[in-house]
């Protein structure tokens, strides 16, 4: 049965998803902020780079409201505190949200949508939901090597590669310094998890 958009729930849906993801846009900054300061490059990489997917998610979800603009729409909502100087900690707190979205919040309200007749917006909603889920498996991922002191090791020989130049190295513990850059060990990733690596 469709809705009119002006007084449907998925209005109201649809702003409090840019909320959300416009506060975890700011989250994931400030959570990259801290690893920088703890000289972990690469969590600060994987933080930011999520950190722009949300504000595209943010934009896709206020763009769907443009018939409303000069409207102000009230919405009531529930968002984290996610703050610890514990940057796995942090990987977590994101991993949890990721997922939440991904389990229940997206789906709900592209499920809502679907119902009003906005079937663009479900698929919308179905969409992001799974690319949350990735993003919820990948803070998960850098979480557990730290937890398991394995970000810049690993039991047998690895490629590594210093994001900074390039470099590639081959052992099982990333050397303190980049031999090419002088860059410390916080910018080496495994081959593997380069974002530009086939």
């Amino acid at each position: 049965m469709a809705v009119d958009f002006k007084s449907s729930e998925t209005r109201e849906n649809l702003m409090r998803s840019f909320a959300g993801e416009s506060q975890a846009r700011n989250r994931y900054d400030f959570a990259a902020s801290k690893a920088k300061e703890q000289h972990l490059q690469v969590i600060e990489q994987v933080f930011r780079y999520t950190a722009r997917q949300e504000r595209e998610h943010a934009e896709v979800f206020y763009k769907y409201l443009k018939e409303l603009s000069g409207e102000t729409i009230h919405v009531d909502g529930g968002y984290p505190v996610d703050i610890s100087e514990d940057v796995a900690k942090l990987l977590r707190m994101a991993q949890h949200n990721e997922y939440e979205e991904h389990d229940s919040v997206y789906k709900a309200f592209g499920e809502k949508a679907k119902e009003e007749g906005f079937d663009q917006i479900a698929n919308t909603y179905f969409r992001i939901a799974e690319i949350e889920k990735l993003h919820g498996d990948r803070f998960g991922k850098f979480a557990e090597l730290m937890e398991k002191q394995q970000l810049f090791k690993a039991e047998t020989k690895t490629s590594w590669i210093c994001l900074n130049c390039g470099y590639i190295y081959e052992g099982e513990a990333v050397p303190a310094k980049c031999p090419v850059c002088t860059h410390d060990q916080g910018y080496f990733i495994r081959l593997d998890q380069s974002p530009y690596e086939n």
